[in-house]
C-alpha cells in the first residue's frame, strides 16, 4: 500500500468508513518508516515531500503519534525523531526472537576477535534488517544501528539472502527497483546472479566500498534445522583499516561466527546453492 490523502468528513458506510480507516494507518506507517538511522531528524515538510501527503496530514498523524510516545519532538531543532515508545513495541517481539538471543554472544566474541563493529541482520524479502548490534571499541567505526533497512544490491548483508532466493525472483526484484542495482540492465542483472553464487561457495559475502566509498562489509549466513537461511551475521568496517589480506580475515571470522550461530539453533547449511534452485 501506499500512503493516500483522505478526507475528514465522516462517513456513515461500513466500507467506506472501513476504507479511510485504512488509509490512515496506511498515512501513519509511512510517516513512521521516513525515518532512517542516516536521517533520524525530520520535520514535518520533509516527511510530507518524501511520502506525498499535504502537510496538514502529516502533522496531524504526528500529533497523534507523539501523544503515543511513538514520535518525539527535539527541544531545539522543533523536528521529529522516533519516540521510546517505539521500543516498547517492539520489545516483545525482539524477546521472542531465537535467532538475536542466540547470536548475542557470538557477536561479543566476534566483535573482541576483529576489533570491529558485528550484527546480526534478518531479511523482510525485500530488505535486509539489522536486529543487534555489538558496536567497535574503535573510536572510528561504522555501524549497523538496530532497526536499520538495507536493499542495495552490493550490500554484503543482502547478497547472503539474494543467494538463497530463487533466480528468477532475485531478476524481478532487481528490475523492478526493490532493490537497487547500479545500472540493472540484463547483462549487469546476470553478473549479478553469478556474484552471488561465488559468495555462497565461498561462504560470505562481500561488499568493498561498492554502497560507501568509505565502509567495507562482509556477512556470511545463519540457517536453521530446515538448511533455510534465517538470519546473516555482519561486519561492518572503516575501508582505511581493510587490506585485501585482513578482508579476507573479516570474512573468515565471519563465516565462523555464522557457522556457530548456526549450530546454537540446531541448524545446518545446506548441501547445494539454493540459488541454482
Amino acid at each position: 500500500m501506499t500512503p493516500s490523502e483522505s478526507s475528514d468528513t465522516p462517513d456513515n458506510g461500513n466500507s467506506n468508513g472501513d476504507s479511510k480507516s485504512t488509509s490512515v494507518i496506511v498515512n501513519a506507517i509511512a510517516v513512521l518508516r521516513s525515518f532512517t538511522a542516516d536521517e533520524p531528524l525530520l520535520g514535518v515538510t520533509e516527511i510530507a515531500g518524501r511520502i506525498g501527503l499535504h502537510k496538514s496530514t502529516v502533522s496531524r498523524i504526528l500529533a497523534t503519534l507523539e501523544q503515543e510516545n511513538l514520535v518525539e519532538r527535539d527541544v531545539d531543532s522543533r523536528r521529529f525523531r522516533l519516540g521510546l515508545g517505539m521500543i516498547a513495541m517492539a520489545g516483545p517481539l525482539l524477546a521472542e526472537l531465537e535467532e538475536r538471543r542466540v547470536a548475542y554472544p557470538v557477536l561479543r566474541e566476534l566483535t573482541e576477535r576483529t576489533g570491529e563493529t558485528s550484527a546480526l541482520m534478518v531479511w523482510n524479502g525485500s530488505e535486509s534488517m539489522c536486529v543487534e548490534q555489538i558496536p567497535s571499541r574503535h573510536q572510528v567505526k561504522h555501524l549497523a544501528p538496530l532497526g536499520a533497512r538495507y536493499n542495495e544490491a552490493f550490500s554484503s548483508s543482502v547478497q547472503v539472502f539474494l543467494a538463497a532466493e530463487n533466480q528468477d525472483r532475485v531478476r524481478q526484484l532487481l528490475r523492478s527497483g526493490s532493490i537497487s542495482l547500479p545500472g540493472a540492465d540484463d547483462d549487469a542483472v546476470e553478473s549479478y546472479l553469478v556474484r552471488l553464487e561465488d559468495s555462497v561457495e565461498r561462504g560470505w559475502a562481500v561488499n568493498f566500498g561498492e554502497t560507501s566509498i568509505e565502509e567495507v562489509g562482509v556477512a556470511s549466513p545463519v540457517y536453521d534445522h530446515r538448511g533455510d537461511i534465517v538470519a546473516s551475521v555482519l561486519i561492518p568496517a572503516p575501508k582505511f583499516r581493510v587490506s585485501p589480506d585482513t578482508l579476507k580475515g573479516l570474512g573468515e571470522a565471519c563465516a565462523e561466527a555464522a557457522a556457530k550461530v548456526t549450530g546454537r539453533l540446531g541448524g545446518r547449511a545446506p548441501r547445494s546453492s539454493p540459488s541454482a534452485h
